[in-house]
């Protein structure tokens, strides 16, 4: 049978994508070659997370029913002004079908510096992105908190287009480095506003242009207050819900789907461009694929970008500092601990309805730099205390090698170890600016059109 398009993994990002085409009246064929939705975005029950990390072992009866469990294999919040918040309301069906709650706190790990009698003590305390929450913030001094205080005001003031809200700086040229210094901010002040605030990865946005940095700054602080006391969400049930929500949003207008169903090879014809695939015999045509990067590695399109531990933990206590806080995130920024890249612990509990009543799931992850990955996550486990049990695995990240229009193979990113879904979803735009030809418009909202009747059909 014939496609307009078809798509190789059920990743929130692939999911998206055909969802998206689907509704704009494309015929998509969708395979997976695993039996459940998600790929590295699904949340498995304790069953399937024993089955994937645990073979032949069946979960301790203690745990509770299986049905209590959504474990997200990736840890990702999401902005409440971000652009995934922007595709789910673009898409009516969705939005319907998917239940948010706020995620209760957000935390910055900081190592205060020994005296005489004491030792360097690392302590976690509550992010401030309001000018008031930074005169509240145990995080600075008293001075430092009023420098703060005018720093978060303008980011609020800030216009990209109105250079009177840029105190005479070139926000486009200048870096990141040029602000901190212009409002006088200290080392620790500026790795929380880095980190933990625009949420950069690494120390990078001291040398980028500013503006990126003040933008990034700004979507945290416009993202507080729009559904709670909170920049994320996260949705009840986990994040397979939402790559479930894009696959039925393909399914209402006509989508295909097939899980449990082995790739044997990509089909290319004579013009070098993609024409189809072979799965278990069978040929599906299309002029256009779109996958993840593990369909395409025989075929050096992906070129490898890193890797990512992350350690999913069971816990019958609450994340200790946290404030007893059902769901938040700690970001332990790199200079903290002497490295390279930050660590992110993400936590939730049976308010998500992701686990049973009085145990907690803590994620942590980061961007591998060494030969010993999980000892890289010692500073997170340190924080969140004893440790029922875990399941550890360190993944291969991944890049398209070309853009795709040559060949009309287009490839997704692997998912970074940041905790949140901006990034992914840079890569879902520029995928479907690629492939259309033209940028998707979030100002509209997509709704399942209800055929009418004409005369003739009377």
């Amino acid at each position: 049978e014939t496609y307009d398009a078809i798509v190789l993994g059920t990743g929130l990002t692939e999911c998206i994508i055909s969802g998206l085409l689907s509704a704009h009246g494309k015929k998509v064929l969708h395979l997976d070659r695993n039996n459940f939705y998600g790929g590295e975005t699904a949340s498995l029950n304790l069953t399937n997370l024993y089955r994937v990390f645990y073979p032949g072992t069946e979960p301790p009866a203690e745990l509770g029913a299986n049905r209590e469990w959504n474990v997200d294999l990736i840890p990702k919040f999401t902005m409440a002004n971000g652009k995934l918040v922007k595709l789910i309301l673009h898409t009516e069906t969705v939005a319907n079908n998917l239940e948010w709650k706020c995620v209760d706190g957000s935390y910055v790990m900081q190592v205060s510096a020994g005296g005489v009698f004491s030792k360097a003590k690392a302590k976690v305390h509550k992010v401030p992105a309001t000018d008031s929450e930074a005169l509240k913030s145990d995080l600075m001094g008293l001075f430092e908190k009023r420098r703060c205080k005018k720093f978060f005001k303008f980011v609020q003031n800030y216009e990209p287009n109105d250079p009177a809200t840029h105190k005479n700086m070139n926000l486009q040229r200048q870096p990141g480095r040029d602000i901190f210094a212009a409002f006088g901010l200290e080392e620790n002040t500026i790795d929380f506003i880095g980190h933990a605030v625009a949420l950069y990865t690494s120390d990078a946005f001291l040398d980028q242009p500013g503006h990126d940095l003040i933008m990034k700054a700004k979507l945290y602080m416009d993202s507080i207050g729009l559904y709670g006391n909170s920049p994320f969400l996260y949705p009840v049930y986990g994040i397979g819900g939402i790559a479930e929500g894009f696959s039925r949003l393909s399914a209402i207008y006509g989508g295909t789907y097939m899980l449990n169903k082995p790739i044997d090879e990509i089909l290319f014809g004579e013009d070098g461009k993609v024409c189809g695939v072979r799965a278990e015999g069978e040929v599906a045509r299309a002029p256009l694929i779109l996958c993840d990067p593990s369909y395409v590695l025989n075929l050096n399109k992906a070129r490898s970008t890193g890797r990512v531990i992350r350690a999913i933990c069971i816990l019958n206590h609450p994340v200790p500092n946290s404030d007893n806080a059902p769901s938040g995130q700690i970001i332990i920024p790199q200079r903290q601990v002497g490295r390279r890249n930050d660590i992110y612990v993400s936590f939730m509990s049976s308010s998500h309805c992701v686990c049973s009543e009085g145990y907690y799931i803590a994620i942590c992850s980061t961007s591998v730099e060494t030969d010993a990955p999980e000892a890289e996550l010692q500073p997170a486990y340190q924080l969140i205390g004893d440790v029922l049990v875990s399941f550890i695995k360190v993944y291969d990240t991944f890049e398209p090698t070309e853009d795709g229009r040559a060949d009309n193979l287009f490839v997704s990113k692997s998912y970074d170890a940041t905790s949140h879904f901006e990034s992914a979803c840079d890569d879902v735009l520029n995928l479907w600016e690629r492939m259309m030809g033209e940028p998707i418009n979030l100002e509209t909202t997509l709704r399942p059109q209800v055929a009418q009747q004409t005369p003739a059909d009377s």
